[in-house]
């Protein structure tokens, strides 16, 4: 056996190129790379064709070289909460959608000590053809200077005014679902937990108390502050046991904050949902565990992370220039943490 890193080896055989599957098949050069990067045009046979050649030659593309030739990278960025269970679902699925039109992608974490600039400045740094942020906080103008560098795809939250792509859900309605559902069920004295500054934030807040008004429960809106955080619903959940009186019901901004109330709750020895039921928003992987079963609401991870890939590529390989919002329906998810009121 050769050691790695010695000379080249006697006798090997040179390397398949594209030219010589191309030779095999009798096609051009072109055709045969439509095939091997997964673009649409060729017939399903001479795919079928194309691909047993390259793979009877051990024909491995050489991607780098390709994208060096081309001047493209072919690298979407994509910027992630590194402490968010719903945005690592999304990367998941963005993967998924990407490799399917022949792109990558480049992740760029924002933490508490690392701000959504520098992660940015980090994927464009790498090249990245597009930006797939993930739950921006940064104000619309500054997401429309980012734009200006490259094509900014906004997942989740409204950007009022700017010329870029916006994918996410309606989160009122997200919310009022879930008012809907308590109110069905029996419950007058229901408290949300707010998730804090940012356009998702308020709007989840204005979902709120506008079901709360829909439903003639003024005199029962109560925002307690609070972030996306579990702390954050711990904390509230102490005030809550604090008071003289426990609502009935609690919705938080999200389900990690859902899952802090929940736990605080539980260890007070309060019952839930025999006595206070809880509900959360996103739906992530957390909330679908049998020790929290939490009822929540879906922003359909999978349909989200299809959207904003296409968008993505829209703008990069089709030249698309106007902007455009998609807005998903959310989906009410009844688990086991609510019922009806003692």
């Amino acid at each position: 056996m050769a050691e790695a890193g010695s000379g080249s080896q006697q006798g090997a055989s040179p390397r398949p190129r594209l030219e010589d599957v191309a030779a095999r098949v009798g096609l051009s050069t072109a055709s045969v790379s439509l095939v091997l990067r997964g673009v649409p045009g060729p017939s399903e046979r001479t795919r079928r064709r194309v691909l047993k050649a390259a793979a009877d030659l051990g024909y491995q593309a050489d991607r780098t070289a390709s994208l060096l030739a081309s001047r493209r990278s072919r690298l979407l960025g994509v910027m992630v909460d590194i402490h968010s269970p719903f945005q690592a679902e999304l990367v998941e699925h963005l993967h998924t959608a990407a490799e399917a039109v022949g792109y990558d992608l480049v992740l760029s974490t924002q933490t508490r000590t690392r701000d959504e600039l520098t992660a940015v400045e980090t994927l464009l740094a790498h090249r990245s053809e597009a930006l797939i942020l993930l739950g921006p906080a940064a104000p619309a103008d500054i997401l429309a200077t980012l734009h200006r560098k490259a094509p900014v795809i906004a997942v989740g939250r409204r950007v009022p005014g700017a010329d870029l792509d916006v994918v996410r859900t309606a989160d009122e309605d997200g919310v009022g679902q879930v008012i809907d559902h308590l109110v069905g069920l029996g419950h007058r004295s229901i408290v949300y937990v707010d998730g804090g500054k940012g356009v998702i934030a308020t709007d989840r807040r204005r979902g709120y108390r506008t079901a709360m008004r829909r439903h003639g429960l003024h005199d029962h809106i109560e925002v307690l502050r609070g972030d996306h955080t579990e702390a954050a619903g711990q904390r509230a959940g102490r005030r809550l046991l604090a008071d003289k009186d426990l609502p009935t019901a609690v919705v938080a901004f999200n389900d990690q904050c859902a899952i802090g109330v929940l736990a605080e709750l539980t260890r007070a020895g309060v019952a839930v949902p025999g006595e206070v039921s809880v509900a959360g928003y996103d739906d992530d992987t957390l909330s679908r565990l049998s020790c929290f079963d939490l009822t929540t609401v879906s922003q359909t991870a999978e349909e989200q992370a299809q959207h904003a890939v296409t968008a993505a590529v829209e703008r990069l390989d089709q030249g698309r220039t106007e902007a455009k919002e998609i807005v998903l329906a959310p989906r009410l998810v009844v688990r086991g943490s609510t019922a009806a009121p003692a």
